[in-house]
């Protein structure tokens, strides 16, 4: 396939001065006009890999310690309200849309664990979750135990107990973010992280249930994830290193101080995560250390204050796999996802089977590993999960993922039963597990679809029977508004690529249309069907939503993420062109009358396609966006780099990685065209993706382009990867960013 190239003339060559634009921006008859935008000096510094030199005018940006930074990244915020300050009234709009159609007295539909039920409630008018529980009920009659009481929306029950209140939580904090809750086997203890910065390092406190007072033992710079030990004596948590990769697993005491908490893992390699998993039966902890390539299973007995991790399966074997501990017949064994195992050389597509635990003592080459299921190139083995009596089975087959479950007894030999497959009428839709707790004789499953609000069904193990426990209420929608159908466009090279193609039911494919493209395309996540308020108001518009799900995803297994990675990225950019003229030629949209937007590592793809085929577009909406991505790969002392290298190479060792990623960084490649109207939204404590990059993007945007565009920097000052915390928020930051489209697309008014 002939892939574009991206530009990399030199900054001299890069079109208008700052003043030029400064003084195009004061005589445009735009909404803008007489608004300059903010201008950054230049301090260039030198950067040399394999031969080489970039110089970068905007590093500097970087160290938000300075003063002159933060003044600069508020003049920025200044500049673009300044820019989009016409669009109010319709984000406004689009703020009461959401709240309307949202019930926002809510509440989820009760869980059962360990003797009691626990839920969810939301109040209208408050920002965060209330985190409740009411004592279970145990007769003997299983179907009855295990059906969750009927609580109303608003309206305490006997017996309720609110174990935080989030709302509490954030008060007089300028951000708030839960990053783990964990209750103690006897129901008297819970432990929880928050964050008050957004910066994803989280604080672990413990409260006493039954006094509501909170314990003195506080540990600070804790990672996501708690776990107690089955006696509640003792906590387990992760810590991140500086780069913010989580390396090591800690035990905490209860009494002690955090200083004298236990190292029980320590991870070294810098391009290596690691978490850790509870055990179903909640008596073991499952460590895990990988990447996107292979990874490493260690195990820790809980019930033994003094034990210490001991090796499952090694890295060494470069295997990538994720296990569940489950008893059969008495004997401890493991269900194994993996891509291969002793006897496969490789199951790109992941397969299943059940290990005996005494095998992994023996050298990886004589283990027996027994097959569950078997490596298929049309099925995607997602992952599992096991209750006492059955195996839970993610999959994802023709984009769409599913549920599959079947008995463990009989598993991996001739005895074993067929998987059974939850069934739904629709094409387009995601069931995945929500819930399966070891003891329980139902497992909850989430259905969505990107025209059915998220349902919660109740699975009956024994009989197969699905009964809907509840479907999100959505005020004022009517499913036949709207259509949500399947296309496929095809690329240079003959590869067939999935489009969503969403609209109202009044919008015909006439070529007047307005179009949002989105698209993510990397780290193997799939775009699947969910429901969103917010987009039902852009679909209201008259605005064909599609989504490009571009190679580097997963919704086409492994080998749809292996092409669009690495020396094959570019495929992931050349896929959302072809989406996008796809459905132009197929007259879901009118040439001129397109919009992109894409987060993180699809801001990533919005910075790489504005460099391509920047005339396809009226405007693109960059969040949080991957635009400066050679720096960031190439710097392992900066926040998650190391751990990049197995999604997108090696740039500081291999001279190849380093010219190929060279020639997509859209920072890199910003050439002398005219640029469409470009937002930038990013958040100054996110750790995921800095700040620097868009600010950085955004400046060289504003020298080079030859257009008179406004390209704006929204910058969230206390907020994290996610944007500012708290649901009311987030829906001003939805609006934000869909009013920023449709005002560019003169799509602003409903049908």
């Amino acid at each position: 396939m002939s892939e574009p190239t991206l530009s990399a003339s030199s900054p001299a060559e890069r079109g208008p001065s700052h003043a030029e634009l400064a003084a195009a921006a004061a005589t445009t008859t735009t909404p803008h006009a007489g608004t300059a935008p903010p201008l950054a000096k230049k301090v260039p510094a030198e950067r040399t890999h394999h031969g080489d030199t970039f110089v970068d005018d905007y590093e500097w940006l970087r160290d938000k310690e300075n003063a002159e930074v933060i003044t600069h990244l508020e003049a920025e915020n200044t500049y673009s309200e300044a820019v989009t300050a016409h669009q109010q009234p319709l984000r406004e709009k689009i703020f009461a849309e959401i709240k309307a159609r949202t019930e926002e007295t809510d509440l989820s539909v009760p869980a059962r664990k360990r003797g009691w039920w626990y839920f969810t409630r939301t109040e209208e008018g408050k920002q965060y979750f209330v985190q409740c529980r009411v004592a279970a009920a145990d007769t003997g009659d299983l179907r009855a135990d295990w059906t969750p009481p009927v609580i109303e929306s608003g309206t305490p029950i006997d017996g309720e107990e609110v174990l935080l209140d989030g709302n509490a939580e954030a008060e007089g904090q300028p951000f708030f973010s839960l990053g783990g809750m964990a209750v103690s086997e006897d129901g008297n203890l819970l432990a929880y992280a928050v964050d008050n910065a957004g910066d994803e390092r989280f604080t672990l406190r413990i409260k006493d249930l039954r006094t509501g007072e909170l314990l003195p033992d506080t540990v600070e710079n804790v990672f996501y994830g708690l776990v107690f030990s089955p006696d509640g004596e003792r906590i387990y948590y992760t810590v991140v290193d500086d780069t913010w990769r989580p390396h090591q697993i800690k035990m905490h005491t209860l009494g002690t101080e955090a200083g004298d908490d236990v190292v029980l893992f320590e991870e070294d390699d810098p391009g290596m995560w690691t978490g850790f998993d509870l055990s179903p039966d909640r008596t073991e902890l499952l460590v895990s250390v990988g990447n996107s390539e292979y990874a490493e299973t260690h195990t820790l007995d809980l019930t033994d204050p003094a034990a210490r991790p001991r090796l499952l399966l090694s890295r060494d074997e470069h295997v990538l796999h994720g296990m569940d501990p489950v008893t059969i017949d008495g004997r401890r064994h493991y269900v194994v996802t993996h891509n291969g195992g002793p006897a496969v050389e490789r199951a790109v597509n992941n397969m299943v089977s059940l290990v005996p635990g005494a095998e992994f003592e023996k050298p990886f080459a004589e283990q027996a590993w027994a097959t569950v299921l078997d490596h298929r190139d049309d099925v995607k083995i997602e992952g599992t999960a096991v209750t006492r009596t059955h195996l839970l089975v993610a999959l994802r087959r023709d984009t769409t993922e599913r549920v599959q479950v079947l008995p463990v007894q009989g598993l991996g030999t001739a005895a074993q039963a067929e998987p059974v497959e939850p069934g739904f009428d629709e094409e387009l839709y995601t069931a995945s597990l929500a819930g399966a707790d070891y003891e329980s004789p139902i497992v909850r499953i989430e259905y969505t679809s990107f025209l059915t609000p998220p349902r919660i069904y109740d699975y009956e193990l024994a009989t197969g029977a699905l009964t809907l426990r509840k479907e999100t209420p959505v005020h004022g929608y009517d499913a036949s508004d709207y259509v949500a159908e399947r296309d496929w466009a095809v690329a240079a090279d003959g590869t067939r690529i999935p489009v969503t193609i969403m609209r109202h039911a009044s919008v015909k494919a006439d070529g007047t249309n307005p179009a949002l493209v989105y698209g993510y395309g990397s780290y193997e996540l799939s775009m699947d069907p969910a429901f969103g308020i917010p987009r039902l108001s852009v679909l209201d518009r008259g605005v064909v939503f599609v989504i490009a799900h571009v190679r580097g995803g997963g919704e086409l297994g492994r080998t749809w993420y292996d092409d669009g990675k690495k020396l094959a990225k570019k495929n992931s950019f050349t896929d959302f062109i072809t989406v996008t003229e796809h459905v132009v030629k197929a007259g879901w949209a009118a040439p001129n009358r397109v919009a992109a937007m894409g987060g993180s590592a699809g801001g990533l793809l919005m910075g790489a396609v504005a460099n391509l085929a920047p005339q396809l577009y009226r405007a693109i909406v960059a969040q949080v966006p991957f635009v400066d991505t050679l720096t960031s790969i190439l710097d392992p002392d900066l926040p998650l780099s190391a751990l990049e290298w197995e999604e997108w190479g090696n740039p500081i060792e291999d001279a190849a990685v380093y010219e190929y990623m060279k020639s997509y960084t859209p920072y890199q490649n910003i050439a002398a065209v005219p640029y469409p109207k470009i937002a930038a939204v990013t958040s100054l404590n996110d750790t995921r993706v800095l700040y620097v990059e868009p600010a950085k993007w955004v400046q060289k945007l504003r020298e080079v382009t030859t257009g008179t565009d406004p390209i704006v920097l929204k910058i969230e000052m206390d907020g994290g990867h996610g944007g500012a915390s708290g649901r009311y928020e987030g829906w001003k930051d939805r609006a934000w960013d869909y009013a920023y489209v449709l005002d560019a697309l003169e799509a602003t008014e409903k049908l």
